[in-house]
Protein backbone atom coordinates (compact mmCIF):
# COMPACT_ATOMS: atom_id res chain seq x y z
CA UNK A 1 0.00 0.00 0.00
CA UNK A 2 3.16 2.67 0.74
CA UNK A 3 4.73 1.69 -2.53
CA UNK A 4 1.65 2.37 -4.11
CA UNK A 5 0.99 5.54 -2.67
CA UNK A 6 4.49 6.46 -3.37
CA UNK A 7 3.93 5.32 -6.74
CA UNK A 8 1.32 7.46 -7.57
CA UNK A 9 2.83 10.59 -5.34
CA UNK A 10 5.49 10.06 -8.36
CA UNK A 11 3.40 10.15 -11.28
CA UNK A 12 1.53 12.61 -9.63
CA UNK A 13 4.67 15.47 -9.12
CA UNK A 14 5.95 14.08 -12.94
CA UNK A 15 2.75 15.11 -14.52
CA UNK A 16 2.76 18.53 -12.58
CA UNK A 17 6.39 19.00 -14.09
CA UNK A 18 5.46 18.19 -17.71
CA UNK A 19 2.58 20.15 -17.38
CA UNK A 20 4.55 23.01 -15.81
CA UNK A 21 7.24 22.70 -19.08
CA UNK A 22 4.14 22.09 -21.39
CA UNK A 23 2.65 25.04 -20.04
CA UNK A 24 5.95 27.26 -20.43
CA UNK A 25 6.38 25.83 -23.93
CA UNK A 26 2.76 26.84 -25.34
CA UNK A 27 3.49 30.39 -23.82
CA UNK A 28 7.00 31.12 -25.53
CA UNK A 29 5.49 29.80 -28.77
CA UNK A 30 1.81 31.46 -28.16
CA UNK A 31 4.12 34.52 -27.64
CA UNK A 32 3.90 37.59 -29.07
CA UNK A 33 0.08 37.66 -29.30
CA UNK A 34 -0.08 41.55 -30.27
CA UNK A 35 2.25 44.39 -30.63
CA UNK A 36 5.28 44.87 -28.40
CA UNK A 37 6.04 48.38 -26.59
CA UNK A 38 9.61 48.92 -26.46
CA UNK A 39 9.74 51.50 -23.78
CA UNK A 40 12.16 54.61 -24.40
CA UNK A 41 13.23 56.92 -21.50
CA UNK A 42 14.90 59.55 -23.78
CA UNK A 43 12.68 61.86 -26.10
CA UNK A 44 13.05 60.64 -29.77
CA UNK A 45 16.35 61.49 -31.56
CA UNK A 46 19.39 60.78 -28.90
CA UNK A 47 21.32 57.33 -29.03
CA UNK A 48 19.03 55.17 -27.36
CA UNK A 49 16.00 56.50 -29.31
CA UNK A 50 17.56 55.59 -32.47
CA UNK A 51 19.01 52.04 -31.66
CA UNK A 52 15.53 51.19 -30.08
CA UNK A 53 14.17 52.55 -33.76
CA UNK A 54 16.83 50.25 -35.29
CA UNK A 55 16.14 47.02 -33.22
CA UNK A 56 12.41 47.34 -33.79
CA UNK A 57 12.22 47.15 -37.64
CA UNK A 58 13.97 44.53 -37.44
CA UNK A 59 12.62 42.27 -34.24
CA UNK A 60 9.23 43.10 -35.69
CA UNK A 61 9.88 41.20 -39.03
CA UNK A 62 11.36 38.32 -37.19
CA UNK A 63 8.31 38.30 -34.82
CA UNK A 64 5.49 38.91 -37.13
CA UNK A 65 4.07 41.87 -34.63
CA UNK A 66 4.58 45.48 -35.05
CA UNK A 67 7.26 46.68 -32.10
CA UNK A 68 6.21 50.06 -31.10
CA UNK A 69 8.86 52.61 -29.98
CA UNK A 70 7.05 54.69 -26.67
CA UNK A 71 9.17 57.41 -25.70
CA UNK A 72 8.80 58.03 -21.77
CA UNK A 73 11.54 60.59 -20.85
CA UNK A 74 12.05 62.47 -17.25
CA UNK A 75 14.39 61.95 -14.64
CA UNK A 76 17.28 60.73 -15.86
CA UNK A 77 15.76 57.60 -17.61
CA UNK A 78 13.92 56.41 -14.26
CA UNK A 79 10.05 57.36 -15.48
CA UNK A 80 10.53 54.99 -18.23
CA UNK A 81 12.51 51.91 -16.22
CA UNK A 82 9.20 52.50 -13.83
CA UNK A 83 6.97 52.24 -16.23
CA UNK A 84 8.21 49.01 -17.59
CA UNK A 85 9.29 47.48 -14.02
CA UNK A 86 5.35 47.86 -13.32
CA UNK A 87 4.01 46.65 -16.30
CA UNK A 88 2.71 42.90 -17.06
CA UNK A 89 5.41 40.83 -17.16
CA UNK A 90 4.03 38.80 -20.35
CA UNK A 91 6.88 40.10 -22.77
CA UNK A 92 5.03 42.56 -24.50
CA UNK A 93 6.53 45.48 -22.74
CA UNK A 94 10.19 45.86 -22.73
CA UNK A 95 12.85 48.72 -21.95
CA UNK A 96 15.71 50.11 -23.91
CA UNK A 97 17.68 50.54 -21.23
CA UNK A 98 21.64 52.05 -20.70
CA UNK A 99 23.94 52.07 -18.20
CA UNK A 100 22.35 55.10 -16.89
CA UNK A 101 20.19 53.19 -14.71
CA UNK A 102 23.19 51.75 -13.30
CA UNK A 103 23.96 55.16 -11.99
CA UNK A 104 20.55 56.13 -11.08
CA UNK A 105 20.41 53.29 -8.35
CA UNK A 106 23.41 55.92 -6.54
CA UNK A 107 22.12 59.25 -7.49
CA UNK A 108 18.75 59.08 -6.06
CA UNK A 109 18.27 58.36 -2.74
CA UNK A 110 15.05 56.23 -3.32
CA UNK A 111 13.35 54.94 -6.62
CA UNK A 112 10.03 53.34 -6.80
CA UNK A 113 12.21 49.49 -8.66
CA UNK A 114 15.51 48.07 -8.44
CA UNK A 115 17.18 47.80 -10.84
CA UNK A 116 18.98 44.63 -10.48
CA UNK A 117 15.96 43.09 -9.21
CA UNK A 118 13.31 44.04 -10.68
CA UNK A 119 14.62 43.49 -14.73
CA UNK A 120 15.15 40.61 -16.74
CA UNK A 121 18.02 41.48 -19.23
CA UNK A 122 17.57 40.39 -22.54
CA UNK A 123 21.02 41.67 -23.93
CA UNK A 124 23.08 44.48 -24.41
CA UNK A 125 22.70 46.00 -28.09
CA UNK A 126 25.13 48.07 -28.43
CA UNK A 127 28.55 49.98 -26.63
CA UNK A 128 28.80 53.49 -27.64
CA UNK A 129 31.54 55.72 -26.82
CA UNK A 130 30.73 59.81 -25.40
CA UNK A 131 33.07 62.57 -27.11
CA UNK A 132 33.78 65.61 -25.93
CA UNK A 133 32.41 68.24 -28.27
CA UNK A 134 32.19 72.08 -28.02
CA UNK A 135 30.75 74.86 -30.61
CA UNK A 136 33.33 75.84 -33.18
CA UNK A 137 32.72 79.72 -31.82
CA UNK A 138 34.79 78.48 -28.91
CA UNK A 139 37.75 79.52 -31.00
CA UNK A 140 40.17 79.63 -28.46
CA UNK A 141 39.57 76.14 -27.69
CA UNK A 142 40.94 73.51 -30.47
CA UNK A 143 42.03 70.92 -27.51
CA UNK A 144 41.06 69.75 -24.41
CA UNK A 145 44.47 71.42 -22.72
CA UNK A 146 42.98 74.53 -24.47
CA UNK A 147 39.80 73.91 -23.03
CA UNK A 148 40.83 72.89 -19.40
CA UNK A 149 43.00 76.58 -19.93
CA UNK A 150 39.87 78.50 -20.89
CA UNK A 151 37.94 76.93 -18.24
CA UNK A 152 40.43 77.76 -15.93
CA UNK A 153 40.71 81.49 -17.00
CA UNK A 154 37.02 81.62 -16.29
CA UNK A 155 35.60 79.08 -13.87
CA UNK A 156 32.09 78.33 -14.43
CA UNK A 157 31.62 80.02 -17.44
CA UNK A 158 31.87 77.46 -19.89
CA UNK A 159 28.67 75.12 -19.79
CA UNK A 160 28.13 71.66 -20.34
CA UNK A 161 25.01 69.96 -21.45
CA UNK A 162 23.85 66.34 -20.50
CA UNK A 163 20.91 64.08 -20.59
CA UNK A 164 19.81 64.94 -16.98
CA UNK A 165 21.24 64.71 -13.57
CA UNK A 166 22.79 61.39 -12.55
CA UNK A 167 23.13 60.01 -16.48
CA UNK A 168 26.16 58.98 -18.05
CA UNK A 169 27.03 62.34 -19.52
CA UNK A 170 27.03 64.29 -15.87
CA UNK A 171 29.21 61.62 -14.78
CA UNK A 172 31.92 62.05 -17.66
CA UNK A 173 31.53 66.02 -17.42
CA UNK A 174 32.13 65.37 -13.50
CA UNK A 175 35.07 63.25 -14.32
CA UNK A 176 36.65 65.64 -16.38
CA UNK A 177 35.97 68.55 -14.17
CA UNK A 178 38.13 66.44 -11.41
CA UNK A 179 40.87 65.33 -13.32
CA UNK A 180 40.94 68.68 -15.17
CA UNK A 181 41.11 70.83 -12.21
CA UNK A 182 38.04 72.76 -13.75
CA UNK A 183 35.00 73.83 -12.67
CA UNK A 184 32.37 73.94 -15.39
CA UNK A 185 28.60 74.61 -15.41
CA UNK A 186 26.30 71.83 -15.95
CA UNK A 187 22.94 72.07 -17.58
CA UNK A 188 21.00 68.87 -17.20
CA UNK A 189 18.14 68.21 -20.53
CA UNK A 190 15.77 65.68 -20.49
CA UNK A 191 17.73 64.25 -23.55
CA UNK A 192 20.23 64.62 -26.50
CA UNK A 193 17.86 66.39 -28.89
CA UNK A 194 16.63 69.57 -26.98
CA UNK A 195 20.66 69.44 -25.77
CA UNK A 196 22.15 69.03 -29.14
CA UNK A 197 19.48 72.33 -30.42
CA UNK A 198 21.15 74.31 -27.45
CA UNK A 199 24.34 73.96 -28.32
CA UNK A 200 24.30 74.31 -31.83
CA UNK A 201 22.67 77.59 -30.94
CA UNK A 202 25.66 78.27 -28.63
CA UNK A 203 23.52 78.62 -25.59
CA UNK A 204 25.72 76.06 -23.92
CA UNK A 205 29.73 75.64 -24.34
CA UNK A 206 30.48 71.95 -24.60
CA UNK A 207 29.03 68.40 -23.69
CA UNK A 208 29.74 64.57 -23.50
CA UNK A 209 26.87 63.19 -25.34
CA UNK A 210 26.82 59.54 -27.26
CA UNK A 211 28.78 60.14 -30.69
CA UNK A 212 25.11 58.93 -32.48
CA UNK A 213 23.16 62.11 -32.09
CA UNK A 214 26.41 64.35 -32.64
CA UNK A 215 28.43 62.66 -35.55
CA UNK A 216 26.26 64.86 -38.06
CA UNK A 217 27.14 67.60 -36.48
CA UNK A 218 30.50 67.06 -36.49
CA UNK A 219 31.10 65.94 -40.09
CA UNK A 220 29.06 68.97 -41.11
CA UNK A 221 31.54 71.19 -39.18
CA UNK A 222 28.62 72.03 -36.84
CA UNK A 223 30.63 71.02 -33.49
CA UNK A 224 34.03 70.47 -32.80
CA UNK A 225 34.95 66.89 -31.23
CA UNK A 226 37.85 66.90 -29.08
CA UNK A 227 38.10 63.96 -27.24
CA UNK A 228 36.70 60.46 -27.12
CA UNK A 229 36.02 58.68 -23.53
CA UNK A 230 36.85 55.60 -24.32
CA UNK A 231 39.87 54.14 -23.63
CA UNK A 232 40.42 53.31 -27.59
CA UNK A 233 39.41 55.86 -30.40
CA UNK A 234 36.53 55.40 -32.17
CA UNK A 235 36.05 54.29 -35.71
CA UNK A 236 33.33 56.51 -36.48
CA UNK A 237 35.94 59.18 -35.65
CA UNK A 238 39.77 57.77 -35.95
CA UNK A 239 41.50 61.23 -36.18
CA UNK A 240 40.00 62.28 -32.91
CA UNK A 241 42.04 61.41 -30.17
CA UNK A 242 40.96 59.67 -26.50
CA UNK A 243 40.89 61.56 -23.44
CA UNK A 244 44.14 59.61 -22.09
CA UNK A 245 45.78 60.75 -25.42
CA UNK A 246 45.13 64.17 -24.51
CA UNK A 247 46.50 64.46 -20.62
CA UNK A 248 43.87 62.74 -18.51
CA UNK A 249 45.47 59.44 -18.25
CA UNK A 250 42.90 56.58 -17.48
CA UNK A 251 40.46 58.27 -18.42
CA UNK A 252 38.16 55.37 -19.51
CA UNK A 253 34.03 55.88 -19.49
CA UNK A 254 31.37 54.94 -22.19
CA UNK A 255 27.94 54.35 -22.57
CA UNK A 256 26.26 50.95 -22.97
CA UNK A 257 22.76 50.12 -24.16
CA UNK A 258 20.48 47.09 -23.76
CA UNK A 259 17.16 45.33 -23.98
CA UNK A 260 15.19 44.12 -20.28
CA UNK A 261 11.74 42.91 -19.43
CA UNK A 262 9.99 43.10 -16.24
CA UNK A 263 11.66 40.33 -13.58
CA UNK A 264 8.75 37.56 -14.18
CA UNK A 265 8.87 37.82 -17.60
CA UNK A 266 8.86 33.73 -18.49
CA UNK A 267 12.13 32.56 -19.20
CA UNK A 268 11.25 30.69 -22.34
CA UNK A 269 10.38 34.58 -23.79
CA UNK A 270 13.48 36.20 -22.35
CA UNK A 271 15.41 33.43 -23.92
CA UNK A 272 13.65 33.45 -27.89
CA UNK A 273 13.85 37.30 -27.29
CA UNK A 274 17.79 36.78 -26.77
CA UNK A 275 18.07 34.75 -29.79
CA UNK A 276 16.25 36.53 -31.74
CA UNK A 277 17.75 40.20 -31.19
CA UNK A 278 21.51 38.63 -31.12
CA UNK A 279 20.77 37.19 -34.32
CA UNK A 280 19.66 40.88 -35.51
CA UNK A 281 22.72 42.36 -33.99
CA UNK A 282 24.99 40.03 -35.90
CA UNK A 283 23.36 40.45 -39.17
CA UNK A 284 26.10 42.29 -41.45
CA UNK A 285 23.81 44.82 -42.95
CA UNK A 286 22.45 46.04 -39.44
CA UNK A 287 26.09 46.31 -37.86
CA UNK A 288 27.42 48.35 -40.79
CA UNK A 289 24.52 50.36 -39.61
CA UNK A 290 25.61 50.56 -36.12
CA UNK A 291 29.18 51.65 -37.17
CA UNK A 292 28.14 53.76 -39.39
CA UNK A 293 26.38 56.49 -36.44
CA UNK A 294 29.42 55.26 -34.30
CA UNK A 295 28.12 52.03 -32.11
CA UNK A 296 30.14 49.32 -31.28
CA UNK A 297 27.40 46.22 -32.04
CA UNK A 298 27.32 43.47 -28.96
CA UNK A 299 24.64 41.13 -28.61
CA UNK A 300 25.54 38.90 -25.26
CA UNK A 301 23.86 36.74 -22.89
CA UNK A 302 21.35 37.52 -20.21
CA UNK A 303 23.69 36.58 -17.61
CA UNK A 304 26.89 38.57 -19.02
CA UNK A 305 24.37 41.70 -19.15
CA UNK A 306 23.59 41.12 -15.73
CA UNK A 307 27.41 40.92 -14.92
CA UNK A 308 28.02 44.29 -16.84
CA UNK A 309 24.75 45.52 -14.76
CA UNK A 310 26.13 44.82 -11.65
CA UNK A 311 29.97 45.76 -12.42
CA UNK A 312 28.73 49.50 -13.43
CA UNK A 313 26.61 49.97 -10.81
CA UNK A 314 29.61 49.85 -8.44
CA UNK A 315 31.56 51.62 -10.93
CA UNK A 316 29.43 54.38 -10.99
CA UNK A 317 28.44 54.38 -7.51
CA UNK A 318 32.13 55.45 -6.51
CA UNK A 319 31.94 58.14 -9.25
CA UNK A 320 28.19 59.49 -7.97
CA UNK A 321 30.05 59.85 -4.21
CA UNK A 322 33.02 61.77 -5.89
CA UNK A 323 30.86 64.06 -7.74
CA UNK A 324 28.46 64.15 -4.70
CA UNK A 325 25.75 63.85 -7.25
CA UNK A 326 22.19 63.18 -4.85
CA UNK A 327 18.93 63.67 -5.88
CA UNK A 328 15.85 63.51 -3.70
Amino acid sequence: MHAALNKLSRIVQLSILALGVASGSAMAQAWPSKSISLVVPFPSGGTTDVLARAVGVELSKALGQPVIIENKPGAGATLGADFVSKSKADGHTLLMGAVHHTIASSVYKKLPYDFQKDFAPVTTVALVPNVLVVNPALTSAKTVQELIALGKASPGKLAFGSNGNGTAQHLIGSQFEKMGGVEILHVPYKGSGPLTTDLLGGQISMSFDTITPVLPHIKAGKLKALAVTTGKRSAALPDVPTLDEAGMKGFNLGTWFGILAPVATPKEVVTRLNGEIVKIINAPDFRKKMEEIGAEPVGNSPDQMAKQIKDDTSLYAKLVKDAKVVIE
